[in-house]
């Protein structure tokens, strides 16, 4: 069996989590939690990944694979591929960069917050990096929502746990203000079981 490492809260690793879900994939793959941080790197970790960064997928047939798009890439393979639909790949891949970017950005937020000093943290760059979130999500709302309705795909899941590491994480500054058709949208995916079943405490 494979093993997922993982941290809750992380949103990269509930994009795969989900996937894992709606695929029926559970059974083929262990979840496996550690912690770890980007001062402190689990060892566990950087032993499958020299990065130190979570998600990273062990296997018993080949070397560890890390970064999401890469593990959902080829979970969603072993699944049948379903999730990458070929008509629209592009469209799709590029969808899931921009809510992939949406969330680096938010964590490196995050991290500013909880691992630096109140005399340390920079505001600016804080602004910085929530504008490009603000950008994204403004895109998507205006160009991209078509591409959130129809048969799932990895589009629709990096999107719902972006906004949803938004909510955890930076709820206060309001990502649903103008965005008033994808937080409709987000209202009902986070009724998914795949989502109520990989929330972070």
């Amino acid at each position: 069996m494979m093993q997922l490492l993982i941290s809750p809260a992380s949103p990269f690793v509930r994009k795969v989590r989900v996937l894992l879900r709606e695929t029926d994939m559970l059974d083929k793959v262990e979840e496996v939690h550690v912690v770890t941080s980007p001062l402190a790197s689990d060892p566990s970790v950087l032993a499958a990944n020299p990065t130190g960064k979570i998600p990273a997928l062990v296997r018993a047939d080949g070397p560890a694979m890390y970064d999401s798009r890469v593990i959902t890439r080829y979970l969603d393979d072993l699944a049948g591929g379903h999730l990458y639909p070929q008509s629209r790949i592009w469209e799709i891949l590029t969808l899931e960069a921009t809510a992939d970017a949406i969330m680096d950005a938010a964590v490196l937020m995050a991290y500013e917050l909880r691992f630096r000093t109140p005399e340390q943290q920079s505001t600016a760059w804080l602004d910085a990096q929530w504008g490009k979130v603000s950008r994204s999500v403004t895109a998507i709302n205006s160009r991209w929502v078509s591409h959130l309705s129809g048969p799932l795909t990895i589009g629709q899941i990096a999107v719902g746990c972006a906004l949803s590491y938004l909510d955890l994480r930076h709820d206060a500054r309001n990502w649903r203000d103008g965005n008033i058709t994808l937080a409709a949208w987000h209202a009902d995916w986070v009724q998914r079981d795949s989502m109520v079943t990989t929330q972070a405490e």
